[in-house]
């Protein structure tokens, strides 16, 4: 992996792309990997990725990164159509 990675580095800078632009591409594709992995649950992948939801986030917003597309449809149904569970804990 180290070579490949090298390779790359190489090969971008000799593309003359500015280190900024390099970092910024190398965390989207990063961040883009694991809310895939995890279909976009931003919790479950901000504690495979070390970080607070909140930061996640946050560095999403600024990467213009959509988790709808990775979520594959699937979403959690309204209160009013989910079964009612009777292991709630009663007001009292």
């Amino acid at each position: 992996m180290k070579d490949q990675l090298e390779a790359l580095v190489l090969q971008m800078y000799k593309s003359n792309i500015l280190y900024s632009e390099a970092v910024r591409e190398f965390k989207k594709h990063f961040l883009v990997t694991v809310l895939e992995e995890n279909r976009g649950n931003q919790c479950k992948a901000a504690r495979q990725l070390g970080m607070h939801r909140n930061t996640l986030s946050r560095t999403m917003q600024e990467l213009k990164i959509d988790v709808r597309p990775l979520r594959g449809g699937a979403k959690r149904p309204p209160r009013s159509a989910r079964p009612i569970t009777l292991e709630r804990k009663q007001a009292r």
